[in-house]
């Protein structure tokens, strides 16, 4: 029997206050940088088993050699911007990448603490692995600035979020999950939010030495035309995308004076071979 399951929410509450003055560097989040984690591990588990329940989720353990292939290609992607720097949490956040099979769905998301999910759909859509790595490097400033947890603070309120971190709300649990990967209403992030990971990708990718560092410019450039032909893809539905966010990427690069030169596309070319893409 699980003890937790019987902690009032007034103690929950109380407990989520006191964060406030035992984290030194909360970032504006009630949570401790150890439930944010916890948070993060419990979506993920519901992320993974609705996905797995549906033959959707690509298994890391896979013994399918093309899936064994896709993942060493798309953790080289990866990596590349985890290691270039300027990822706050690089260390203490788990960082998973997680494949989902559905070719028709255009669209990436992250949990809290670090967990990345990314469409099939979206691999396809796109042809440059420049623009790949930005939407990684959108994502992953999605989870190291802590805008995930900071939205559902402000959705949820802490009791309730502390209650899901510790595994005792699957009702709730299974809504934030519909929400981070748009099968619901979507969480949506604020103008400020979606620029700071805007600013944030200019530097992951600047500090790669490897990407051009306005590559998530040229993913939403080609995401705005896409929802000009029709409706607008699942990621612009959690993503507003205002009309000047192109342009201030763009002026950020030059701002920074970081390399704006394409990266070759071949672990992208491989990634998508694998899937037979």
């Amino acid at each position: 029997m699980n003890k937790l399951a019987y902690i009032p929410v007034w103690v929950l509450s109380l407990v989520g206050l006191l964060f406030l003055s035992s984290c030194e560097e909360n970032d504006g989040v009630i949570f401790s940088i150890q439930d944010d984690i916890k948070l993060g591990q419990q979506v993920s588990e519901e992320v993974d088993s609705t996905y797995r329940a549906q033959g959707k989720l690509l298994e890391r353990s896979s013994s399918n050699a093309n899936v064994q292939q896709a993942y060493q290609n798309l953790d080289r992607i990866v990596n590349r911007v985890l290691n270039s720097g300027n990822v706050k949490y690089k260390t203490e956040f788990p960082w998973t990448v997680k494949i989902i099979k559905d070719d028709n769905t255009l669209n990436a998301f992250a949990t809290p603490g670090g967990h990345i999910y990314v469409f099939t759909g979206l691999i396809k859509f796109l042809q440059d692995e420049d623009h790949f790595a930005g939407v990684l490097a959108h994502e992953i400033a999605h989870a190291d600035l802590r805008h995930s947890v900071k939205q559902l603070q402000r959705d949820y309120g802490i009791a309730i979020l502390l209650s899901v971190a510790l595994g005792n709300d699957p009702g709730t649990l299974q809504q934030i999950t519909g929400q981070l990967a748009g099968t619901l209403a979507g969480l949506r992030f604020s103008r400020s939010a979606e620029t700071e990971a805007d600013e944030a990708s200019v530097s992951y990718l600047g500090g790669t030495n490897y990407y051009a560092c306005d590559g998530a410019a040229g993913f939403f450039v080609k995401m705005e035309q896409e929802s000009q032909q029709g409706a607008p893809p699942e990621f612009l539905s959690t993503h507003p995308n205002p009309d000047n966010r192109i342009q201030n990427i763009q002026q950020l690069a030059q701002q920074k004076n970081c390399s704006t030169a394409s990266a070759p596309d071949t672990d992208f070319n491989r990634l998508k071979t694998a899937l037979n893409l």
